[in-house]
């Protein structure tokens, strides 16, 4: 089979197509053909060996695949790696079944981005209708959607965060009620003027550094900053007790590992998604799709933030 077979940790450079034998099915498994696969910001932490959890070589990244039983059926998985590939062995028992009505790019987004972005704002922030929302990233593949249900799910106001003008009106016509430059120099006065003076309820960040801190000075009292990643690779300032303490706020960590390890809890989110987008009550913003051998390519505009909504790599293109 074809795929992405990385034999050193690098960037978008290390992302060449190798001929390997079939995935080795184990117990319970079998093996499918890869329809289609998700391209995600911790992909490219990934091959750099930058992520939370370590990786070993050789290494085929991603793990977000739509795939094709015998029959026809398609099935929806996240593994924990091995998608960028023509096949994949896994067990049929943790795959999630696909509605008619919903495409394969758009059932991808309802894993790691999709199942983030629900429990960013249910589990972690626990999000209070009338509260305002702040949503770093407004036009990724986490923030498209995260606008979205935080407007369905009652914030009083979303203030959305992007580099372009172009992304700060894609925010816009998905429901956020301002869009920040990202890049402004003070993002703490930004984000307060973006809502009236006061400060923020919630924000979700996965940028680090400058962001991070700013995002944290603008928050009101009881506010609540939820970390799910560090795009910059830059450590933001020490987060002092006192500080907290003194304004009553608080700093979430957050890591969709430990929502997957909790069957339920990621099947809940998943399972609403695709129903929400098979009704058409939210919708799935989709960028690039890319063949096997433009992975870096993919990679590529994660870094540099060029992308818009989710990427897709079409192993058998």
């Amino acid at each position: 089979m074809r795929a992405i077979q990385i034999t050193e940790f690098g960037g978008p450079e290390t992302l060449a197509v190798s001929e390997l034998p079939d995935p080795v099915v184990g117990a319970g498994q079998q093996l499918f053909d890869v329809l289609a696969a998700g391209v995600n910001y911790a992909d490219t932490h990934q091959t750099d060996n930058s992520y939370l959890a370590e990786q070993t070589l050789p290494l085929i990244p991603g793990g977000e695949v739509v795939v094709r039983t015998g029959d026809g059926l398609r099935l929806l998985g996240l593994l924990g790696s091995g998608g960028y590939a023509e096949k994949i062995a896994a067990d049929p028992r943790t795959l999630f079944p696909i509605p008619d009505s919903v495409s394969d790019a758009d059932a991808l987004t309802t894993l790691v981005q999709g199942a983030t972005a629900w429990h960013l704002l249910r589990t972690s922030a626990h999000l209070e209708p009338g509260e305002t929302v702040v949503v770093h990233a407004g036009a990724g593949g986490v923030g498209t959607l995260a606008i979205q249900l935080a407007r369905r799910w009652g914030a009083g106001r979303v203030i959305a965060t992007a580099s372009s003008e172009s992304k700060r009106r894609l925010t816009l016509d998905l429901g956020a009620d301002v869009a920040v430059d990202s890049t402004a120099d003070d993002l703490t006065a930004a984000l307060r003027a973006a809502n009236d003076g006061k400060g923020v309820d919630i924000v979700l960040e996965m940028t680090g550094g400058p962001v991070f801190d700013q995002s944290l000075a603008a928050l009101a009292p009881l506010g609540r900053l939820v970390v799910f990643g560090m795009a910059s690779r830059t450590q933001p300032t020490p987060v002092l007790p006192g500080m907290l303490m003194g304004r009553s706020t608080a700093v979430i960590g957050f890591w969709l590992v430990h929502i997957v390890r909790r069957p339920a809890l990621f099947a809940a989110a998943v399972n609403d998604l695709m129903g929400l987008i098979a009704d058409g009550a939210v919708r799935p913003v989709i960028g690039e799709t890319y063949p096997l051998e433009r992975a870096g390519d993919a990679h590529r505009a994660l870094l540099d933030r060029s992308s818009i909504g989710k990427l897709i790599l079409d192993p058998q293109r």
